[in-house]
């Protein structure tokens, strides 16, 4: 471990999670705009269902870790609603049991620290055209379509509420853009940077807008070694520029997000 401590964010998921540090991805966007102020952590596994992310739950977030996650994003349901495979096989999980299954996942969080807080992503929308066009080798029929992916997000928002667990319902958001179904992916699911903008937006109008404390929006989280210094680059009036919060402005400017 290094030092010093920093708060941890910790994004937990299948392959939203995975590839969200390449292409402009939302979890690089979190990453760089926490540089300085919390640990983000990928937990990503491309291809995975809410089942098998229970089985290593505890492998993952270890009850006896020395320090538990201040924040945990937790994605899955989005392979949960693929339409079931003949053989048995594949990564379909029925809605009643999808569930259950995002509902231990919740309690089981909840159960590591009284300060941990946790927010649930839906299953996003999809492009079923663009699926059978860039996905035919792996998805060879149309097994994913984009209304079994509104069950499942519905579905995921209702656990929400059960737990008082706070969401960002990716099925709604995403479409908000009207060439979402063009603009919003690389492949027919994945996301392309357009989408991610959204999904960080999203994410983080909830940590501005939560009422925890302490507060984890990156505005409220100190900036680690934050004190100006004379070897930072000299002004013209003597004094330096304290590259401190100049990096978050920087990052801001680079992801086009607003400064809030």
């Amino acid at each position: 471990m290094v030092g010093p401590l920093r708060p941890q964010f910790v994004l937990f998921g299948s392959s939203i999670v995975q590839f969200s540090c390449s292409n402009g991805g939302w979890g690089a966007i979190l990453a760089d705009l926490y540089s300085r102020k919390a640990d983000v952590l990928l937990r990503g596994y491309a291809g995975w269902n809410s089942r098998r992310a229970l089985q290593v739950l505890e492998q993952v977030f270890p009850k006896d870790a020395a320090i538990q996650p201040s924040l945990v994003i937790v994605y899955f349901g989005g392979n949960d609603s693929m339409l079931p495979h003949s053989s048995g096989l594949g990564p379909h999980v029925p809605l009643p049991e999808y569930v259950e299954n995002m509902r231990k996942i919740g309690k089981y969080l909840k159960s590591l620290s009284e300060n941990i807080r946790i927010i649930f992503l839906t299953a996003p929308p999809v492009n079923e055209k663009q699926i059978l066009e860039n996905l035919r080798d792996i998805i060879p029929e149309r097994n994913r379509t984009n209304e079994s992916c509104k069950i499942y997000s519905d579905a995921c928002l209702e656990v929400c509420r059960e737990l008082d667990v706070k969401a960002v319902d990716l099925w709604t958001s995403i479409q908000k853009r009207k060439d979402w179904s063009t603009a919003c992916f690389t492949d027919g699911i994945h996301f392309s940077a357009a989408a991610s903008k959204i999904v960080a937006e999203e994410i983080l109008k909830v940590l501005r807008e939560a009422d925890w404390e302490p507060s984890l929006h990156w505005k409220s989280l100190p900036t680690e070694f934050a004190e100006n210094s004379p070897y930072n680059p000299p002004c013209g009036d003597g004094t330096t520029l304290n590259l401190a919060d100049h990096s978050v402005a920087q990052a801001l400017i680079h992801w086009g997000l607003s400064d809030n």
